[in-house]
């Protein structure tokens, strides 16, 4: 997949080639998703870290500049905000790391962890006596900016006014690794569909937030029964699209399907989170799998071509085939039958 068109030319840049930068111009700072295991584990400050290095280590890892680590056991606007992105971000400003604009790449919970630090980072350091970052982009996975409905069920059983049957036992114990209690919800607080798009619903900042989108499972699809629409087995589209309002929809784009079938969507999410731009889905890509170096599948565009807020544009290759067979006619990413989704958005980088 080939850049046409610059994508990250939101301002006019013209400083010199950064010396953090892993990738290029624009350094890359990584806020991974949700890790279960720490709901019961409740890692210190140096195994967080730990985990959020391991959390990469598959593909993004070695292409990033910074990390921002943070503890499940913990909400977002609490110790996660004060113990966690509140230092990084002094450390991020005091180097000056985001000199050229730097690039969030989140997973899952991490878009909505961005959503809080995009909202408030201007404020915190610049009362600070610092600088505020220059972020130009997010770059988001499997987002859950718009929560998730298991986020929903795991809470009513904790508290228990949820209606525990063998499926849902399976499904919470593949997904979490156990049925929840009242002591080990954490983020999964946030993660409640109506708590989550009240963080930061309405932010003042034009950040551009790229999506990028799976309709697989990690769970054999045990998960999803419990998911509005089309989902990755963690996420609903709703969610991962970065629709303005929960539903049930089938893709991100009123006409193409997320196998690439180009035809009318009747419920394809039409109205979007301010700022949020789905790019790429891939139908066989699971919630995990999007940041994986693990092919599954071929990629399509929501738009080939995807113009932002500030009227910058980017432009990935795609071809149009007809399946002779049927006279249906599909759109995919250019060598998305080879390359993975995290390879093929790297190129972007």
């Amino acid at each position: 997949m080939k850049l046409l068109s610059q994508l990250l030319l939101f301002t006019s840049l013209t400083f010199p080639l950064s010396s953090f930068a892993a990738l290029g111009e624009h350094p890359i700072i990584l806020i991974h998703g949700f890790q279960a295991g720490q709901l019961q584990t409740k890692p210190n400050h140096d195994a967080v870290v730990a985990d959020g290095k391991n959390y990469w280590q598959d593909y993004w890892l070695a292409k990033a500049d910074d990390r921002i680590d943070w503890p499940s056991q913990e909400r977002v606007a609490g110790k996660i905000s004060t113990d966690y992105i509140w230092p990084k971000l002094q450390e991020l400003s005091k180097n000056n790391i985001c000199k050229n604009g730097c690039i969030l790449v989140t997973h899952s919970t991490g878009d909505l962890v961005a959503r809080h630090l995009l909202d408030n980072q201007e404020n915190w350091l610049t009362n600070a006596g610092l600088t505020p970052l220059k972020i130009i982009a997010t770059f988001d996975f499997a987002g859950a900016g718009g929560g998730s409905e298991l986020g929903d069920l795991a809470i009513n059983i904790s508290e228990g006014s949820g209606y525990l049957n063998a499926p849902l036992k399976y499904a919470m114990s593949l997904w979490l690794g156990e049925v929840p209690s009242p002591k080990n919800t954490g983020v999964l607080n946030d993660l409640k569909v109506a708590n989550a798009r009240q963080i930061a619903a309405l932010p003042d900042n034009r950040i551009p937030r790229i999506r990028f989108v799976g309709k697989g499972s990690d769970y054999v699809g045990s998960t999803s029964p419990f998911l509005l629409g089309k989902d990755d087995g963690v996420v609903a589209s709703h969610s991962s699209c970065g629709a303005s309002e929960a539903g049930n929809f089938n893709s991100c784009s009123i006409n193409v399907a997320f196998d690439g079938k180009l035809s009318p969507q009747a419920n394809a999410v039409t109205q979007f989170m301010p700022f949020h731009y789905p790019m790429l889905m891939g139908d066989d890509y699971s919630h995990s799998g999007l940041i994986s170096s693990k092919h599954q599948g071929k990629i399509t565009a929501v738009n080939p071509t995807l113009t932002l807020q500030d009227g910058s544009v980017i432009k990935v290759e795609t071809t149009d085939s007809a399946y002779w067979l049927t006279g249906n006619v599909y759109r995919y990413v250019n060598n998305s039958e080879n390359a993975t989704m995290s390879e093929l958005v790297s190129e972007l980088l």
